[in-house]
């Protein structure tokens, strides 16, 4: 369980890379703060800000303003290796001509530590990442799960106070990275260090995380927890990068005790948590996940129909068109006996069950 007691925090952060008309403004007044003992990852796409970030913490960059505070105290004098901080890297960056037990005794031998201290840490560490009897291999003769692994008992070996990640599973097949995620998981729970994962993967987000940072353009757009950051999105771009979604434009027809009625063109209405300042006759934006959209067949021609059909296992991906021509995603757990409930030209009814859309302001 997760402190309120601060692990890493930046303040007003700002990171410009070059001058002039080619500077890049990669981190643009950023402010976090990061709990001891957390599972905490910065989630976005390609050149949002969330790998700067990483190495501003880590000591590899300097803001150009701002300051960056570890443990509560600012850091930003203090160069990498000073900083109770390591960092695993995507590329592994292990030593190949070295064998996994010398890989792990790196760090601690660098500090000067004894023979006699090493030793047992390298196979505590072994053992953690599931590597016992690995320790005299070297890394060619090593799967890259197994690689991503030393890699992290590397980094664990010396007892940081933090452990960067920066998109560790990225070079991993679909397996396993599934099965990194939860030894991940595992490995920060039994450690208690706080963990900062950097991601484009919104899976690995909401699966690992205990809280998360969707980032765009140098801004931290959402904070909060998975569950929070998927059903309660604060707008356009973190609905659109979670998950899938469609967005709904819709006129509210009334509000009344928190809640407004809502009317599509295409004739879909459903009630929402009215958000401040929404007032009868205003056009809204609304998000509404596939998983949430009820279809139910109907025997006469109706305002939707079904005009794509994707199975994909458990579910069937549906595309429906509406009556003013408007497609709505529909995502359908399959029968029990696998088979798909809805075909290509079934007419169909929609319900949006109370509260399943989100309303946006942006």
């Amino acid at each position: 369980m997760a402190t309120e007691r601060s692990a890493v925090e930046a303040r007003g952060v700002t990171k410009i890379f070059g001058h002039g008309p080619d500077a890049v403004r990669a981190l643009d007044d950023v402010s976090i703060q990061i709990r001891e003992n957390e599972f905490f990852t910065l989630l976005g796409p390609s050149g949002c800000g969330k790998t700067t970030l990483l190495r501003l913490i880590a000591g590899f960059e300097l803001p150009t303003a701002g300051e960056i505070l570890l443990e509560g105290e600012p850091v930003g004098h203090l160069p990498p290796n000073k900083r109770l901080v390591n960092t695993v890297f995507q590329s592994y960056a292990l030593f190949p001509h070295m064998t996994v037990r010398q890989n792990i005794a790196f760090g601690l031998e660098m500090r000067g530590i004894d023979r006699a201290t090493i030793n047992p840490t390298v196979d505590e560490m072994l053992g953690l990442v599931q590597l016992a009897g690995y320790g005299n291999r070297r890394p060619s003769q090593l799967s890259g799960g197994q690689q991503q692994r030393v890699a992290l008992a590397r980094a664990l070996a010396n007892r940081p106070k933090v452990l960067l990640l920066d998109e560790p599973l990225s070079a991993l097949d679909l397996k396993l990275r599934q099965g990194m995620r939860v030894e991940l998981k595992n490995i920060q729970q039994q450690t208690g260090i706080t963990f900062i994962f950097v991601t484009h993967d919104q899976e690995e987000a909401l699966t690992m995380s205990d809280r998360l940072a969707v980032m765009s353009q140098g801004r931290i757009q959402q904070l909060g927890g998975p569950h929070e950051i998927y059903e309660q999105p604060v707008n356009r771009f973190v609905a659109d990068f979670i998950g899938d979604t469609n967005f709904v434009l819709a006129r509210v027809t009334a509000v009344e005790n928190g809640r407004a009625r809502c009317r599509s063109d295409s004739g879909l209405e459903f009630d929402v948590v009215a958000i401040a300042d929404v007032a009868p006759g205003r056009e809204v934006t609304f998000a509404l996940r596939p998983e949430k959209i009820r279809l139910a067949k109907t025997d006469t021609p109706s305002r939707a129909k079904v005009v794509q059909a994707t199975y994909v296992g458990t579910d069937t991906n549906y595309v429906v068109e509406l009556a003013d021509t408007s497609r709505l995603e529909v995502r359908v757990q399959n029968a029990l006996d696998g088979h798909a409930r809805f075909q290509v030209g079934d007419h169909v009814s929609i319900e949006v069950p109370a509260g399943a859309a989100r309303m946006l302001m942006d």
